[in-house]
């Protein structure tokens, strides 16, 4: 959906809507961790790092990597197909020709931006389909890390079209009539408009839109379960009870979140965690998203999110201006609250966004260390920690250059992750059982 709607995907930048299913089936018994030797009694961290990463045979290292590193020029070719359905939008008059066909059929305003975004975001969703289907079908099969049908997938894909429709076009008309009061000073409201609607979607996310992708079931194994809860009730994170999703039937990737605010809160594991992974890898997966929760990262996430959106919509109004008095008339622009003016907003928006790439990944992978150290410090499983980092590893690149690491990723690496937990370990502080 970012691809499909670059202005909402500036929107959605900070809060995450996870939109993955699973099955309901008991979990098989997980092998024990197998600790390499010279990261058993950790003396030298560094040693004990590479023997955690030279467990991965070469095969399997080289596919994650090659992985991994596809995702660089999908950031390059999605940004520049959306460069090139804007231009197309606006060059070839379709956006002011649905902008007039709007105007025709209604006298009111929010009513002629409903019926300008609906089918802007159709027909960007359809001329974005064939990049998206090799990313998010073909792509994960060749991987192997897709597990669902072709006609599952594009089930969802549809499921998340109809929901991105009714919030896109929320979000438009509220910032058009932001547009329209304030033409100059739309930048700085406009921004206020962006932070309440992601602070929305956040607040709707985990109990409306989430459910509708996936099924939320009590996890009813105490023994995983009940100390999850237990780490839980010593960080007061508001919480009774753990749900397992049944992510399996769409992925076969591990994960978990502890998601929501304002009573909403809920700690969720998929079960593919459960299947894949030893309790002290659950546990050290679980810390981590308690982390989140109790270091307060979403509002600090929505204050990073406020200045960067600040920042860029203050670029793009010097922008827009620009390009409107240069080519406006030819593409049958009027100025910002006009709605055949969007390709145009989308474009300046989507350009700020990649440049920004390394300054938003920067802000999350930060946050993601500050969400480890927590998590290694509640849990207390720095094998477990490990363990996990190398499974993260299969779609991961595990041991980027530093470069590479601060401008494409926005976790920790899987090394990085490993020296924490070996630093840890090697400070011979009381694990957990």
């Amino acid at each position: 959906m970012k691809r499909m709607m670059p202005l909402l995907a500036v929107a959605f930048a900070f809060v995450a809507i996870p939109l993955a299913p699973a099955q309901e089936s008991s979990p098989s018994p997980v092998p024990a961790i197998v600790v390499p030797a010279a990261a058993q009694n950790v003396t030298d961290p560094a040693a004990a790092t590479r023997a955690w990463l030279e467990t991965v045979p070469a095969d399997k290292r080289a596919k994650s990597d090659a992985y991994f590193e596809g995702g660089y020029w999908l950031l390059l070719w999605n940004f520049l197909l959306t460069v090139a359905i804007s231009l197309f939008l606006l060059d070839a008059r379709v956006s002011a020709r649905m902008r007039d066909f709007a105007e025709r059929t209604t006298r009111f305003k929010a009513g002629q931006v409903a019926l300008y975004a609906i089918p802007y975001l159709l027909l960007t969703s359809l001329l974005s389909f064939p990049l998206n289907v090799y990313e998010k079908f073909f792509r994960e099969h060749a991987y192997g890390l897709s597990t669902q049908t072709f006609g599952a997938w594009f089930g969802e894909q549809l499921k998340g079209l109809a929901i991105g429709v009714i919030l896109f076009v929320v979000l438009l008309i509220t910032l058009y009539a932001v547009f329209r009061r304030a033409p100059r000073t739309w930048w700085i409201w406009g921004t206020g408009v962006a932070l309440v609607f992601v602070m929305f979607s956040a607040l709707i996310g985990p109990v409306f839109i989430m459910p509708l992708f996936n099924k939320y079931k009590p996890l009813e194994d105490p023994t995983i379960s009940e100390p999850i809860l237990a780490m839980a009730r010593a960080n007061q994170i508001p919480v009774t009870q753990v749900f397992e999703v049944d992510a399996s039937r769409q992925s076969n990737r591990v994960s978990a979140n502890v998601a929501g605010f304002l009573g909403t809160t809920r700690i969720a594991l998929n079960d593919n965690l459960l299947k894949q992974c030893t309790l002290p890898e659950i546990r050290s997966v679980m810390a981590h998203e308690m982390g989140h929760f109790v270091l307060n990262h979403v509002m600090k996430f929505l204050v990073d999110f406020a200045l960067i959106i600040l920042v860029m919509f203050a670029i793009t109004r010097v922008a827009f201006d620009a390009a409107v008095r240069r080519w406006g008339v030819r593409w049958g622009v009027r100025g910002i609250a006009d709605p055949a003016g969007l390709p145009l907003l989308a474009l300046i928006l989507a350009t700020l966004a990649f440049v920004f790439t390394p300054i938003d990944n920067t802000i999350t992978r930060v946050a993601e260390a500050e969400a480890d150290a927590f998590g290694i410090n509640t849990a207390r499983t720095p094998d477990g920690m490990a363990a996990v980092a190398l499974k993260l590893g299969t779609y991961r690149k595990l041991d980027p250059g530093p470069i590479e690491e601060w401008v494409f990723f926005d976790h920790p690496s899987g090394r990085a992750r490993i020296r924490m937990a070996m630093e840890w370990k090697a400070a011979h502080l009381p694990a957990g059982e």
